[in-house]
């Protein structure tokens, strides 16, 4: 009898077990771990598309990034939805807008923002269904438990070439692996403000080099500077140390891709390489114009068949969550993201239907309040400057770089093609056609012949914030309704 109770006992919580398990945990039993492929994302930080061979700069030598692009899908119009490092971090790991999961800027120090406890992570989600999930480097993202990974791997995340050696059991892996790969470079390195103003940043340079990596230099008069900043000396020289980091960065990648290939598990490893947002100069990282958000977005599928491909193809970094767990054969509600999975649209030139992508930018530091929302719709973008009657606020390693010093201490009048004043202090609206006006130059918002298309794009923001439940919805309206009711219930 006491046999008998001890069994039925068993099966009860054998039952109660299996029916506990989520829709995501259940998955494992169905796909056979050896046919899920294995997944490295490689998430540079500060890297715009101004510096990469692949994307069209002949001076900068990324000969690892390149080949990646010429064998698989480059895309030409991929987007963070926050050019800033941790909340557009949490965006790739959650596949939701930072507005709707806390995420609203930095989480180290006094600044402390954080994702709620209830968000389903991308590591998360894979360890369930049976991924060795690692990660090395820059983390920069809160809570711990919300963003797990089986393995924590330490290496200087200056030398990726010491990243890369330090993933080797994780590229032996017995299971699938999903590794996180996040350098340092190409960001700005400490002291962010020099001893001198108009001394350049060292972007994590150090003339000693590091172990194992070639030191490549540029000279300043050789490199290539963006339209929307100034061409000065400062300015060069900052651009210089800045492509010394990003020619680091793929001496690392190179050396991981040779790491995988030893192991054999080339043809089963799908590779992406994107940035948190773009480049750490004024202009760009921290605003929601091009050169801050439009970003690289490289992606090798060895399981495809197709050839490779360049796609115009708008992607955003809400998408890579979705498009990630499709590749890896999870079976999840599409709903539960703000993205949706693009997997169908690698190795093709001309897709359907992919031509709209948002953004969501609220803080970096602490101290630089400033919510912009942005949306483009084919050629038109529209950016909705929430505070605009402040003065834009810079972040510390930005103000302090002396390409900036060196407008602000001669007070120069212009920074680009842009007053300093209109840099400074931007209207509510922006509306630009960036088919004509790719820099961002000319504001048709109040243009009256653009009235429609003005109307259009605020309808479509509003549907976008109403959808993703953005609590900055009431500065359309003041209808307090939105604020919520005040009381924990």
């Amino acid at each position: 009898m006491k046999t008998r109770f001890k069994f039925l006992s068993f099966l009860m919580a054998s039952l109660l077990v299996c029916c506990s398990k989520t829709k995501e945990e259940s998955s494992v039993n169905i796909v056979a771990q050896d046919q899920r492929p294995n997944i490295i994302l490689f998430v540079a930080d500060d890297h715009g598309t101004d510096a990469i061979g692949a994307y069209g700069n002949p001076i900068i030598k990324t000969p690892n990034l390149d080949q990646l692009a010429k064998e698989g899908t480059r895309f030409n119009n991929a987007y963070c939805t926050s050019a800033s490092c941790a909340a557009s971090r949490s965006v790739i790991l959650s596949g939701m807008f930072g507005h709707a999961t806390g995420s609203y800027g930095h989480v180290h120090d006094y600044h402390h923002f954080s994702t709620y406890d209830g968000v389903a992570s991308l590591p998360v989600l894979l360890d369930s269904v049976g991924y060795q999930t690692a990660r090395i480097g820059k983390y920069h993202v809160a809570p711990e438990k919300v963003y797990h990974f089986n393995t924590v791997l330490e290496a200087d995340p200056r030398n990726t070439v010491e990243m890369a050696q330090k993933c080797a059991d994780i590229l032996k892996s017995e299971k699938p692996f999903f590794l996180y790969f996040c350098t340092d470079d190409p960001h700005r390195g400490h002291p962010f403000e020099p001893e001198q103003w108009d001394m350049p940043n060292n972007f994590g340079n150090k003339k000693e080099g590091y172990k194992d990596v070639e030191t490549i230099t540029y000279k300043p008069e050789d490199v290539l500077v963006p339209e929307f900043l100034p061409d000065t000396k400062q300015t060069r020289e900052e651009i210089a140390q800045y492509y010394q980091s990003v020619s680091r960065i793929d001496q690392g990648f190179g050396k991981l891709m040779q790491m995988l290939k030893e192991t054999g598990k080339a043809d089963n490893t799908i590779v992406f390489y994107i940035s948190d947002n773009g480049m750490a100069f004024p202009g760009a990282k921290t605003t929601v114009h091009e050169p801050g958000i439009k970003l690289p977005c490289i992606i090798k599928d060895p399981t495809k068949k197709e050839q490779v491909a360049i796609s115009d193809a708008m992607i955003s970094w809400v998408d890579l969550m979705p498009t990630i767990l499709d590749m890896a054969k999870v079976d999840i509600d599409a709903s539960r993201f703000h993205g949706n999975s693009f997997y169908d649209v690698l190795y093709k030139d001309n897709v359907q239907g992919w031509d709209e992508i948002y953004a969501s930018h609220t803080f970096h530091e602490i101290t630089m309040y400033y919510p912009m929302r942005v949306v483009r719709s084919k050629n038109y973008k529209l950016i909705w400057n929430i505070a605009y009657p402040l003065e834009y606020p810079f972040a510390s390693d930005l103000w302090a770089s002396s390409t900036w010093q060196s407008i602000y201490k001669n007070d120069v009048a212009y920074f680009g093609p842009k007053t300093v004043k209109d840099f400074l202090f931007r209207p509510e609206f922006e509306l630009y056609d960036l088919k004509t006006d790719p820099n961002e130059i000319n504001n048709l918002a109040y243009n009256k012949s653009f009235k429609i298309i003005l109307d259009k794009m605020k309808n479509k923001m509003k549907a976008f914030q109403t959808k993703t439940k953005d609590p900055w919805m009431i500065a359309w309206s003041h209808d307090a309704s939105l604020q919520g009711t005040g009381v924990n219930l």
